[in-house]
């Protein structure tokens, strides 16, 4: 029987944990990966859907309160800034 050398405790870790990384991503905008196609459809999304989410709950509220368009006014005032806040996050620098 042939015995191998012991390696050293640091050694055996060492390479355990280079096999356990993840690869890094290898897009270059934020924490995104993909074609421009794809971020772009994704920004896109992203503010559409902030503002339809808040424009909904507007509605919804005025319609319960019987009030004048005012909650449809302060939502869609704040979906655009979520919208915002989202594509940031997409676009932004990383940390």
């Amino acid at each position: 029987m042939s015995e191998q050398p012991d390696r050293g405790f640091e050694d055996r870790l060492r390479t355990a944990e280079h096999r356990q990384k993840p690869p890094a991503p290898t897009g270059s905008a934020g924490n995104t990966t993909g074609s421009a196609l794809g971020i772009g459809l994704r920004v896109g999304i992203e503010l559409v859907s902030a503002l339809a989410a808040a424009v909904g709950i507007g509605w919804l509220l005025d319609r319960w309160l019987h009030t004048t368009p005012v909650f449809i006014g302060v939502f869609v005032l704040l979906g655009g800034a979520a919208g915002v806040m989202n594509v940031y996050r997409v676009m932004g620098p990383r940390k």
